[in-house]
């Protein structure tokens, strides 16, 4: 086996393999739909309801073609160069910070997420933590539980009227606003992305601008090196005195210490988080942050995508992906992976080829079909800075010998022939 120059070494799958001999292992209670729309297909699949620490997931590995996680599995280079048989992962969430998206890449591993499907649920999420902060609703009823009768209207506002800034102007950023709009609310909007605001969303050239013209602050960004304590102290300060923030995106993104202190202070008048820099692995065990027993403060476990329609339609989203991917080598929508769709040619055999991104391979290629004898009816090559993915459909019955000589280019990472 060729060694590929960045620790992973070259995965000869040449074989045929027919879906049904595919076995897949679903972690963390993702939902029935996804398992459901896979094994109608004759996939072999197997669940699981927790997360796997990296041990144990070497270990279930063994065999397994097709991996679904949500967000406590972690999928690091020590998996992706050890787990010989994966083929793909589905994060069946948003986010997929807890996968070593460029190892996946390298090892020829694409990953496939849901983008879209608990966005209204995290929307909603939102819409009423806004109602609930202007209302100090979590303050009066915890008071209520405890015995207290604690009947005020000051520091109490309708949101009618007031300005919603929203950070991040993406699939659930949008949806907030227009839910917010229709409450009466301003929005205004701000991403480092030209983004075309909806209805009378205004979008705003600055951060600062934004925090010091919005009553309430919602974050819906990305982890990422950039977004990283993006609202620290100094963006704190820069908040209207008398503001709420509430982040639904990533733990990382707000200084939790610096909120603490802001709310404390009073120039924050409350706040709603659900995601924290650090997160208990399973429900049983403890939590702590600087923000509990906070006035005003709602602090929830991760749910923004936490509901039975969010979770239902996520894994039909990413059962979708994976088949396709699966039955067609079709890569549209994967985060680490160069985008391929081909149309399947009739009466044909398909191969497809992951292969390190260096001049040349096209040529090797298209000479071992030369040399085979075989006619390609249609192909696509899709690149990125390190891997070619390639989908090629032969009208020849040599097409596993012309995979098994694609296999053992040395530039090959991976070769999968589709019946």
């Amino acid at each position: 086996m060729g060694t590929l120059g960045f620790g992973y070494t070259c995965r000869m799958t040449a074989l045929a393999q027919d879906p049904r001999d595919l076995r897949i292992l679903l972690l963390e209670n993702i939902h029935a739909s996804a398992r459901e729309m896979l094994a109608a297909e004759g996939l072999r699949v197997e669940t699981l309801n927790g997360a796997l620490r990296e041990d144990e997931l070497l270990a279930r590995l063994e065999g397994v073609h097709i991996l679904g996680i949500r967000s406590k599995t972690q999928v690091r280079k020590e998996v992706l160069s050890q787990a010989k048989s994966l083929m793909a992962v589905g994060a069946f969430c948003i986010g997929t910070n807890q996968i070593d998206l460029a190892d996946a890449n390298l090892a020829g591993v694409p990953v496939f997420n849901a983008p879209f499907s608990n966005t209204r649920s995290v929307a909603e999420l939102v819409i009423a933590e806004i109602v609930l902060l202007a209302r100090q609703l979590g303050d009066r009823s915890r008071e209520v539980h405890a015995g207290t009768w604690r009947k005020v209207a000051s520091g109490c506002y309708e949101v009618r009227g007031k300005t919603l800034g929203i950070v991040g102007y993406g699939h659930i950023g949008s949806q907030v606003g227009v839910l917010a709009e229709a409450m009466g609310m301003r929005v205004v909007s701000f991403d480092i992305r030209t983004t075309m605001s909806i209805g009378n969303a205004r979008a705003l050239d600055l951060l600062d601008e934004l925090l010091a013209a919005s009553d309430f602050v919602t974050l819906h960004v990305p982890e990422t090196p950039q977004t990283k304590n993006l609202m620290g102290r100094r963006e704190l300060g820069k908040m209207k005195p008398g503001s709420y923030l509430i982040n639904a995106s990533r733990g990382t993104v707000v200084d939790i210490e610096a909120l603490a202190d802001a709310v404390r202070s009073g120039h924050i008048a409350g706040a709603a988080v659900d995601v924290y820099p650090e997160e208990p692995e399973t429900n049983s065990d403890g939590f702590v942050t600087a923000l509990q027993g906070l006035p005003n403060v709602l602090l929830t476990p991760h749910i923004g995508g936490s509901t039975e329609e969010a979770q239902a339609a996520i894994g039909r989203e990413v059962a979708i992906s994976l088949l396709r991917y699966i039955e067609q080598g079709t890569t549209t929508g994967a985060v680490n992976f160069p985008g391929a769709e081909l149309p399947r040619a009739d009466q044909t055999h398909r191969l497809v080829n992951v292969h390190r991104n260096v001049p040349g391979v096209l040529r090797d290629i298209n000479r071992i079909v030369s040399d085979r004898n075989a006619n390609i009816r249609s192909q696509l090559l899709a690149t990125d800075n390190n891997v070619g993915y390639l989908i090629m459909d032969l009208d020849s019955d040599v097409v596993r010998e012309v995979s098994s000589d694609i296999a053992a280019l040395q530039t090959s990472i991976r070769t999968r022939v589709l019946e």
